[in-house]
This record gives structure tokens, C-alpha cells and sequence, in this order.
């Protein structure tokens, strides 16, 4: 009876299966770039005049160095997740990024990134270098979202050794960083 073998439809230790679709990234055209500037711009000016009432009373109290180093650190934040989400929703359905050798990952944060001295060398003792990342849609297929028994990442890196030792016919222990969201 081959029903007894077949695997049930929910099963909490399996995700479901998909076809990954291997596709080049399209390149930014120039008139992209000009658009997400004009977005972010009337969304800064949409939040300016409710926003300014309240932060005047709100930051009197701070010093002119602390609004700057706060300015300062939530515009780079704002700018790394502001690239995240541009690349992201030029392909939404985007699970996977390989770049092996070429760019490095599209970060969705500014911390808990790692330096060089945080990837250790491959068993080999050549470095690792940064090959693909999952991109964090994935949850959405595997369907984990629920709170509390869910797994979560902003994004996972993988690095692999740079000498590709093993050959073919072996598998190795490669290097992963997990960033969350910030």
C-alpha cells in the first residue's frame, strides 16, 4: 500500500517544496533612481509639518551633538534599508542572491555586520568570501510566520571557501552570517 509511505500534506518537520527559478538581476536604469528620490522626498515632506510641532518641544532638551550623532546614525540606517527595500521590490519574489566573487550581500541592516575577522578560514586555511544570501521572502513561502514558534533573519550569508577545496565529490562545512532586522 503505497499511501502508508506517502508523505502527509502538513508535516511540522518538512517545508513545502518549490522550483527555484535562476534569473540575472535587471539593472538600475537612471530614471529608477531619479523616482526613488522623488518618492523619498514627498514622504519627508508629507511628515515634515505634523512632525515639527512636537519634535521642537521633544528635543530642546538634547544637546546639538546628540541630535547630530542621531541624526546621523538613522540616516545611514535609513539609507541601508531604504536600498534593501529598492532591490527587493524591483524582484519581490527574489529568495536567493549569488554573487560569488563579485558585489557582497545586499545588507538590511547597518549592524551586525561582519568584518573579515569574523569569517573563519576554511578547514583548507584559505578565507572565505561572501558566494549567496537568502533573501528573508523566503519565510513568506515556507510559510513560518506565526509568533512565537517561528524562525526569523533579515537576511543569511553564506561564505564559502575561496580555493572551492573539496573537489566535487565532497561536501564541506561552509560559513554563515545571520543578520536581523535592525
Amino acid at each position: 500500500d503505497d499511501s502508508a509511505d506517502a508523505i502527509p500534506e502538513h508535516n511540522e518537520f518538512l517545508f513545502p517544496e518549490y522550483e527555484i527559478l535562476i534569473e540575472p538581476e535587471e539593472p538600475e536604469s537612471p530614471d529608477d533612481e531619479q523616482e526613488a528620490e522623488d518618492t523619498s522626498k514627498d514622504a519627508k515632506e508629507q511628515e515634515e509639518p505634523g512632525a515639527a510641532g512636537i519634535a521642537d518641544g521633544a528635543f530642546q532638551s538634547l544637546d546639538e551633538e546628540t541630535l547630530e550623532a542621531m541624526a546621523k546614525h538613522e540616516t545611514e540606517e535609513e539609507k541601508i534599508f531604504q536600498m534593501f527595500k529598492k532591490q527587493v521590490a524591483a524582484e519581490p519574489e527574489q529568495i536567493i542572491r549569488y554573487c560569488r566573487g563579485g558585489e557582497g550581500p545586499l545588507w538590511v541592516s547597518g549592524e551586525n555586520r561582519p568584518e573579515e575577522k569574523d569569517i573563519p578560514n576554511c578547514v583548507c586555511g584559505a578565507k572565505r568570501k561572501f558566494e549567496f544570501q537568502i533573501m528573508p521572502q523566503l519565510l513568506n513561502h515556507l510559510q513560518v510566520d506565526s509568533l512565537g514558534e517561528s524562525i526569523d533573519w533579515g537576511t543569511l550569508v553564506v561564505y564559502t571557501c575561496a580555493a572551492s577545496c573539496g573537489g566535487a565529490d565532497q561536501y564541506l562545512e561552509e560559513f554563515l552570517w545571520k543578520q536581523h532586522h535592525s
